[in-house]
């Protein structure tokens, strides 16, 4: 009889709090009702005079052109689904506090909680949410919030000739995926950037990841003398702005007038006449310019990994070292067998960031090349990758802001897939979980 009862008024503190408040007041807890009570006004309040509007424009997008201002309607109706993703999960913490505390009350024989029990348990039990939620509040605002409005312009015929508010923008479904997979004129230019994109981001990332490991392997030898000298030397070209040295590189990979070729070709030539090597068209020639910008981005990269392995490669005890010199390991075994293996250990996280971090680096495409030469239809140059051809279709003569957003959306799942998928191959997070 007495499970009935408890099960009971467990069953009515989760009833009332439907309205939320009830059912801390129901539990005699006056100070949370008016906490959860308060918000519940205040979410109501909002919703008559801000909400419910919101989310009429956000689904029509607007009615009358210049009225109507389509993209303001969309982010304010963005904004207002994530004030109701908050409301609802308060309201769920409400319904869960309600039947927790009825329990716990129920099983002691007490319903009475002071204000200041409560103050106290939620200082002493609920003080690191109390860090973390403020942190939560605005990680929704500022990392959330444009990534949904941009989800939701993949949506839209957001474009030159849709363009707020002398015209309004109008849902249009997955039509803009599907151009990128079934029209011709996108469909092949989308493979040959996002190709050219594989190709980059693995090719440039492993030659600079194998270079630093290099660098750090060779300098961090006991026979190398002058080892600060090298170090700061090999840091250089992370020290250097990337800015400034990827315009210099523009500059020396110039085919008419850049030192690769009016200088160290024509040196060579003069020395070894017997080769004659021809003058390359570093910034004319889509092949030799994709040839100069994984060479540049190698350059700019191993400088960050060196130092990493460096770090790793002085953390490793030189006993391991002389056991192995023991049992009669070269150095060749030794490096795969113990260096390599404790080098990728500790920095796998960190050469995965290497190739999320090519797959998205525009700054060395743009501004070396600026995407040339030539083109590969839609709005894409030769050496284009995913993100900087996302810039020219937002900034071009004819901006495409939906089918910009719908490669961006694509651009997010392939590197977060890709990313878990490596993460979980290398345990990373198991190695996480342990710690």
């Amino acid at each position: 009889m007495d499970n009935k009862i408890n099960k009971k008024a467990i069953r009515k503190a989760g009833i009332l709090s439907i309205i939320p408040g009830l059912g801390q007041f129901y539990n005699k807890q006056p100070l949370k009702g008016i906490i959860f009570m308060s918000i519940n006004i205040l979410f109501i309040i909002e919703l008559l005079t801000f909400g419910i509007s919101s989310i009429q424009n956000f689904l029509t997008l607007g009615t009358v052109p210049i009225r109507d201002n389509s993209m303001f309607f969309l982010v304010e109706g963005t904004l207002q689904i994530i004030i109701l993703f908050i409301y609802l999960v308060v309201w769920i913490l409400n319904i869960i506090d309600a039947r927790k505390t009825a329990r716990v009350y129920l099983l002691d024989g007490s319903r009475k909680s002071s204000s200041i029990t409560i103050l106290k348990n939620v200082w002493q039990k609920g003080f690191p949410y109390i860090l973390t939620i403020p942190a939560y509040i605005v990680m929704l605002f500022v990392i959330v919030f444009p990534v949904l409005v941009t989800l939701f312009m993949a949506f839209t015929n957001y474009d030159f000739f849709h363009t707020p508010p002398a015209h309004l923008i109008d849902w249009t479904g997955l039509s803009n995926f599907f151009s990128l997979i079934f029209l011709s004129a996108y469909r092949s230019t989308f493979i040959s950037v996002l190709w050219w994109t594989l190709v980059w981001a693995i090719v440039a990332s492993t030659l600079q990841i194998i270079l630093g490991i290099l660098t750090a392997v060779i300098v961090n030898q006991d026979f190398v003398k002058g080892k600060r000298f090298f170090r700061t030397i090999f840091l250089l070209p992370w020290a250097v702005p990337a800015f400034i040295t990827i315009m210099s590189f523009s500059n020396i990979f110039n085919d008419s007038m850049g030192a690769i070729n009016i200088q160290v070709i024509s040196l060579i030539n003069y020395l070894l006449p017997f080769i004659h090597i021809p003058m390359i068209p570093w910034k004319t020639n889509p092949f030799w310019t994709k040839t100069a910008l994984i060479m540049i981005q190698t350059w700019l990269g191993f400088p960050f990994i060196f130092v990493i392995v460096t770090g790793v490669l002085q953390s490793i005890p030189n006993e391991l070292y002389e056991a192995a010199k023991m049992d009669g390991a070269n150095f060749w075994q030794r490096f795969t067998k113990i260096t390599l293996p404790m080098i990728l250990f500790a920095t796998t996280p960190v050469m995965i960031t290497q190739y999320t971090g090519n797959f998205n680096n525009f700054n060395i495409i743009y501004l070396f090349n600026a995407g040339g030469p030539g083109d590969v239809g839609g709005g894409a140059g030769t050496t284009d990758i995913l993100i900087s051809w996302i810039y020219k279709l937002t900034v071009g003569d004819s901006p495409q802001f939906g089918m910009a957003s719908a490669v961006t959306i694509i651009i997010s799942i392939i590197v977060v897939g890709v990313s878990l998928a490596v993460f979980k191959k290398a345990h990373t997070f198991d190695s996480e979980e342990m710690m």
